[in-house]
């Protein structure tokens, strides 16, 4: 009978996005995976022989953990404000999920049309009372100046002041709902 691993597959993946998250995705390297688990690389090779696997399957467990942090309330100025928290709380992972060229060649619409939004979109349109298509109108402003407070946070060019960026994004909502309802 084989030997069973001392570490697993899911050691492997879990320990990729550790390692992504505690020191970036420039970091991600088998040895430095075998370092971060206490072993060689022979098992990760083994396991992985293309290493863009492993990350590949790093970066769904990275997407997982940031959809669970960011929806974890009711409200769609919490949502923006969680999204941003987690750029300023997780600056690595951030940078992994919306900064290393995965969404190239999309468009902002695509994204906002996407089946991971389809909740948000939900949460505006309940809130507010918009059909479908004004949330979609509703959220894209709203998305847009999260997603620049979050990226400057995250590269820090800004720092993470809660209560300024809450009455920002309440002023923007204000003036967005004000225009959709018209």
């Amino acid at each position: 009978m084989p030997k069973k691993p001392k570490t697993t597959r899911e050691d492997m993946i879990e320990g990729g996005f550790q390692l992504i998250r505690k020191n970036g995705q420039e970091a991600f390297s088998a040895r430095n995976l075998a370092a971060l688990l206490g072993c060689s690389t022979q098992p990760i090779m083994y396991q992985f022989p293309n290493l863009e696997e492993l990350k590949e399957l790093a970066y769904r467990r990275a997407d997982g953990f940031h959809t669970e942090y960011i929806m974890s309330c009711d409200s769609l100025l919490d949502i923006g404000m969680n999204y941003i928290r987690f750029a300023a709380e997780e600056p690595f992972l951030f940078k992994f999920l919306f900064q290393s060229g995965r969404f190239a060649g999309l468009r902002l619409e695509d994204l906002i049309r996407s089946p991971e939004t389809a909740p948000i979109l939900a949460v505006a349109g309940d809130e507010e009372g918009l059909k479908p298509e004004e949330a979609i109108a509703y959220f894209e402003p709203l998305c847009v100046a999260v997603h620049g407070y979050a990226s400057l946070i995250a590269n820090n060019g800004m720092d993470y002041d809660p209560a300024t960026i809450e009455r920002s994004l309440t002023s923007l909502a204000e003036a967005v709902i004000g225009k959709e309802k018209q």
